[in-house]
């Protein structure tokens, strides 16, 4: 990496309540190595499902989705796609909001994300939207039909990323983040993104 990446996070917020995909913001989260305490996500396994099509769904497997990373802009992007003053991270589930990495979707597996609180997390991959956080999008806004269907659309390529922690610790609003890229391979040609001219 040419030009190390860095981000604030200026969101945390935990899934307290399993029976909905909303998170609720708090002003920190204690990170293990089963994820944010006291998340809906939480644990070192989870059961497989439609992401995993390779084993019979309900298979347990190792949890590399145990925190949900959006940034603010991408969710601005988003909020502008359908026409809406605004995407909240919480509505999508998320556990973390960082600004100051535009294009944080496009960001490959493997990148380690350090917390000035100490703890690491690892970028699994992209976290592909759905309805489900349409359908959270919609019941707020029962007053603009389709928003479900177009927030898979607006939020393609935006929808942010999902990890797993390889360090335990804390992350709090305000926190700095530094980025580090796997050595080697692919991701060699990686390079800190810019945001769009147009």
């Amino acid at each position: 990496m040419d030009t190390p990446l860095s981000a604030q996070v200026v969101g945390v917020y935990v899934g307290l309540d399993a029976h909905t995909l909303v998170t609720t913001p708090a002003d920190e989260a204690r990170v293990t190595f089963e994820g944010f305490v006291g998340d809906r996500h939480a644990g070192l396994t989870r059961p497989s499902d439609g992401r995993t099509p390779h084993y019979p769904r309900g298979t347990e497997i190792r949890n590399s989705r145990q925190v949900s990373i959006v940034s603010a802009e991408e969710l601005a992007e988003i909020a502008r796609a359908m026409a809406l003053e605004s995407v909240r991270p919480e509505w999508l589930g998320a556990n973390l909001l960082l600004a100051g990495i535009p294009r944080l979707t496009r960001l490959p597996p493997g990148v380690r994300l350090f917390f000035s609180g100490g703890a690491v997390l690892a970028v699994e991959g992209e976290n592909l939207p759905c309805l489900a956080p349409g359908r959270v999008i919609q019941a707020l806004h029962p007053h603009i039909s389709g928003l479900a269907s177009r927030f898979v659309k607006a939020a393609w390529g935006r929808r942010g990323l999902v990890a797993w922690v390889e360090k335990p610790g804390l992350i709090r609003v305000g926190d700095d983040v530094r980025l580090l890229q796997p050595p080697g391979g692919e991701y060699d040609s990686w390079r800190p993104f810019q945001p769009d001219s147009t």
